[in-house]
This record gives structure tokens, sequence and C-alpha cells, in this order.
């Protein structure tokens, strides 16, 4: 998703793309200017060449192996989960030393394999195959394909798996993104510029903490061309009320590092920060008995469900409470919070049916917060700015408003629902979204009511400047996903009481606008 746009220059002209000065993580993903000489030079050629830079941003990319599990007993989900989250760690530290060893790199063409990636392999190997014995020790099977993914590569920005130009309104396409893993089928394996060929220059991928966002990942909205697909038409037996349950902004500033979607009982297995409306008591040791017994920030009292995404930040240069902290600056997430002028959580029904009650505890996660690496297959990120909702939707870039408008994050969670499972191995293929001509469930999923979440901020205006972004804004990631758009993604847990699904349920079937 991120671009570098390369201009021929004249002899003797180098041009160096430079961007924020390297920090703890900084230097995010190794900025190189390559200097070729070339030979068409007469006289002293070692003297007068001609010089061409050529700047990338490398990331570490390794196959999603969380994403490609379809069966995990029961038993070993925790211990699962406990090494995927370990798989994480690895990525990231291994992210650190790339980003933090540039001259040595210069210095070695062989550091980064016998250093970084040669190590990594090890270690997921030996992680992969703790998730074998897991798995099989409870009577599960294991498939031995995943201990085929323990390789990772060193990756251009430019040639990441998100993609450009890639901004669209439409409906997620990709069957609910039940796409397992999202792999750029061999794409990863792209490498970083030969370090031996490369004179090392002491700058980062852009943002405060070096490891983006870049220039590119900007866009004015006011030069984006219309995008926004029209909705299915609706059906006779279409689902047309809705049901809206106002649960703050998370004014009382609820944070954290943890997933318990997809890492229960890790500590800081998100590796970002996330805003929590809804349920109050949400962390990595929560149990359905535990959301049940929270308290709420939604009105409707009765609404205990888990609302949850990442943060957004200013990268201002101000110290957060977490500036030191794992997830949070020591993890290339830097600047400062923003906390969303309006939250608006609302569920509306089908075009194409009448909806069920969402199960209690059914988990969905909409988007992937690893589209620079695994590629869009599961992307579901919605950016726009107030005034162009129903114009523009990017994905792939950050929206730069005109004045008096504001940045606006949209979701809209699949909407089916494979009648049985509350989440499933890689938290995806028990729920899909629904045929976005038709609106549709598709192998016999029953339509669910759709959750959708529009946030909404007020952020300083971002500009380019001689290729460089001044008052950047970003959503919180892993770090080596460079803090890209199309990163973006929400988390949500169904938990109810006094009978409040079936309500909500009732409520769109029979065309009523309730809350």
């Amino acid at each position: 998703m991120g671009r570098n746009i390369r201009k021929r220059r004249s002899p003797l002209t180098v041009k160096v793309i430079a961007a924020s000065a390297a920090v703890a993580l900084g230097g995010g993903g190794l900025l190189y200017a390559q200097m070729n000489a070339s030979a068409h030079e007469s006289n002293n050629s070692a003297q007068n060449y001609t010089k061409a830079a050529a700047a990338t941003v490398a990331t570490i990319s390794c196959p999603d192996v969380g994403q490609k599990l379809t069966n995990v007993p029961d038993k070993a989900k925790q211990g699962v989960a406990t090494e995927l989250a370990n798989l994480d760690k690895q990525i990231t530290e291994a992210y650190s030393r790339l980003a933090s060893t540039r001259q040595a790199q210069a210095n070695d063409a062989s550091f980064v394999q016998n250093a970084i990636t040669g190590p990594l392999k090890e270690k997921r190997a030996a992680t992969i195959d703790r998730i074998r014995i897991d798995i099989t020790r409870v009577g599960g099977t294991f498939d031995n394909a995943l201990s085929q993914l323990a390789a990772c590569t060193t990756q251009a920005a430019n040639q990441t798996n998100a993609g450009q130009g890639n901004n669209t309104g439409g409906q997620n396409n990709n069957n609910g993104g039940q796409n397992n893993g999202g792999q750029n089928n061999g794409g990863q394996a792209s490498a970083a510029p030969s370090a031996s060929a490369s004179t090392p220059v002491d700058v980062g991928a852009g943002g405060q903490a070096g490891n983006g966002p870049s220039a590119a990942d900007f866009v004015d909205i006011t030069k984006v061309a219309a995008n926004v697909q029209a909705k299915p038409q609706k059906s006779g037996q279409a689902s047309t009320g809705s049901f809206t349950t106002r649960c703050g902004t998370n004014q009382n500033k609820n944070h954290n590092t943890d997933n318990v979607i997809v890492a229960p009982g890790v500590t800081n297995g998100a590796h970002h920060e996330h805003d929590y409306v809804g349920n109050q008591k949400v962390n990595a040791f929560s149990t359905n008995d535990s959301l049940l017994a929270a308290p709420s920030s939604c009105q409707n009292q009765s609404d205990l469900s888990a609302y949850y995404w990442p943060v957004v930040r200013e990268q201002d240069g101000s110290q957060e409470f977490d500036a030191n902290a794992d997830g949070g600056g020591k993890e290339g997430n830097v600047g400062k919070i923003i906390t969303p002028v309006q939250a608006q959580i609302k569920y509306v029904g089908s075009p194409a049916s009448k909806v069920v009650a969402m199960p209690q505890f059914l988990r969905i996660i909409t988007g992937d917060a690893k589209t620079t690496t695994n590629g869009l297959a599961n992307a579901n990120a919605h950016w726009s700015c107030t005034g162009f909702e129903n114009k523009v939707q990017l994905t792939t870039q950050y929206p730069i408003c005109p004045k008096g408008s504001q940045v606006v994050r949209t979701f809209a969670f699949q909407s089916c629902w494979d009648g049985v499972n509350i989440d499933s191995a890689n938290h995806r293929t028990h729920v899909a979204f629904a045929d976005p001509a038709s609106g549709v469930c598709g192998n016999g999923f029953k339509a669910i009511p759709q959750l959708t979440m529009r946030l909404v901020y007020n952020l300083t205006q971002p500009s380019i400047v001689n290729g460089q972004v001044k008052n950047a804004y970003a959503v919180d990631g892993f770090p080596e996903q460079l803090h890209k758009a199309a990163t973006d993604h929400d988390d949500f847990i169904s938990v109810t009481k006094n009978n409040l699904a079936a309500t909500i349920a009732n409520c769109i079937n029979s065309g009523k606008k309730c809350q």
C-alpha cells in the first residue's frame, strides 16, 4: 500500500527522500538510498558518475498462521492463542531489530538473513510445532502444511500486499472475509535492496516514530472520484428497521492493548491501544461470565456488548500515557490519542430477508490488522470526511478533509452467521458478508442484524510539503504494518440481557427504528 514515486534525474543529481529521524523503533523499516554508478562516463569513471537514488522502506512479512487455522479443539484454544501471540511478539522483535541495524546491514549483505530472518524462522518453527502439540494432544488434527509457514522475508513498502489505488466504497466482496490467511500466493517474498550496494540514509518511513504513515498514505478527498456503490435493492422480505445503541465515545479513556478474541489470557495481545465502549471490563482475561457481570457505558443497560477499535492518534510529538509502554511508544504507536466526537452504533437489517437474533457471546472481527503483509482480501477499512461519505470511501489511504470537515471511520460488520458457532479457529469463518449485489447470505448462513459503526474525529488537517506529511494522523497497529490506513479493523462481542438480542431482531424485522 505504500508507494514510492521515482523520477528520472539529470546526471550528477541525487534525490533522497527523507523522512523523520529514527527514534525508538524508529527507523521503521529501513529507508535506503541506493547509489548506482553508470557506465557512460568518460575519463575517471570512479569519480565522475551518475548517481540514481531509489528509496525503499522494508518491513517484515510473515505468513499469518492464525488465519490458516481451521479447527482448534476447545481444550487447545488457550495454548494455541498463547502461541499465536508469541508469533506476533517474535515479528515485533524482529521488526525492531530490522529497523535499528541499518549500518550493520549496509556493511554486510547477509546480515538480515543471518541475524534477523534466519533466527526468526527458527523461533517460528518451534512455536508452530508447539501449536501442533497443543492441538494433537487433545485429539485434534493438525494441518502439516502450517509447518511450512515459518519463513519470513523483508518486504519493500512499495511492494506490500496491501496494494494501492484500491480505494472503494463498495461492499467487501470476499464472501465474508473467509479468505483463510489472505496471503498473497507467494507475493510476500519481495526482497529488500541489497545492503552491500546501498548507502544507508538515517531517516525513517515517516511518522513520529519512524514507522509510518508516509505522505503517500494520505490523499486530498476533494480530488478523489466518487466511488461509493449503490446498495442492493430491497426485496419484499427485507428487514428494514434499525436499532441504535448509545454507548458514548470512550470519554472515560478506557484503553488497553489486549484482544480477548484473538489472544485470550495474553497481556498486550493486540500490540496497539483500543478504545472501549459498551462493556467496561474487557481485557485479556475476560470470560463470558465476567462480561455478563460487568458495567456498561451504554444507555440501555441491557447492552453489555463489547465494542472496541484501535485508537487514532495525531503524531504531534505528544508523550501519551503509554509512550514507554508495550503496545504504545515501545511498539511505534505514538502521539496524542484522539477521542471520537461521535460514536454511532446501529444495527440494521438485510435487504433480502428477515434476521435472526445474534447468539449470546458471538464474536466478530471485521477488517484485517495485517493488510500491509497479508494483502487486502480481508480488508474492511472505510475512511471519509463529513460531507463526502455518500460519495467517497477510502480503504488504502487516509483522507485529507477540507476545512470544516471531519474525518470519519465507518464499519459494516459481517451480517451472515453459520447458525452454530459463536467463534471459529481463525475468527472469520463462522460469519460472512452477504452477497454485495443481492444481499443474500450464501452457504446456508443466516442473516443476523448487521452491526455498523460511525466514528467521527476532529483532527488537525494534514498537509504534504516537499514529499513529507505534516500533522499526520494514523490508526494504531502492529509496528511492522507501518500504520497503513487499510489495517483499520473493529472488534465486537455480543453480550446482552433481558432478551435484548431478540428485541433488536424484532425491531429490525418489523421495520421500526428503535433505541
